[in-house]
């Protein structure tokens, strides 16, 4: 699946999908760390474990992001309500969805200059 670059983004830009993984400039992540500044490859642990350390990654943005876009694998599934209620009380809110509907969020946000992160569990 391929993903056309919005206009006016900034930083970097899933530009398709590659299998399990996700292209970004010239790389391609199964597990992505993304934030406006840079992209990394993210080795997840299974969703029900996942917590704030596992998303420090996305979580070392200064400033803090406005939200978290949560690319849950091929289908949405919802985080434990306690890393949610984490997030919360750092002001951080959590958009969950399927990876695939993540990776298109990711470009419409960023086309909006929007200060978010993301961190996306591969396809399977």
């Amino acid at each position: 699946m391929r993903i056309d670059k919005a206009n006016g983004s900034e930083g970097p830009l899933i530009s398709g999908i590659v299998g399990r993984g996700f292209r970004v400039d010239d790389g391609v992540y199964e597990g992505l760390a993304i934030t406006p500044e840079r992209a990394d490859g993210w080795s997840p642990p299974p969703l029900a474990e996942l917590s704030l350390e596992a998303l420090a990654p996305v979580l070392a943005l200064d400033p803090p992001p406005e939200f978290i876009i949560l690319g849950t694998g091929t289908r949405m599934m919802r985080p434990s309500q306690t890393l949610v209620a984490a997030l919360e009380a750092r002001g951080i809110g959590v958009e969950a969805m399927d990876s695939r509907a993540a990776a298109r969020a990711w470009g419409v946000l960023r086309a909006e200059l929007r200060w978010v992160a993301g961190a996306l569990y591969p396809l399977d």
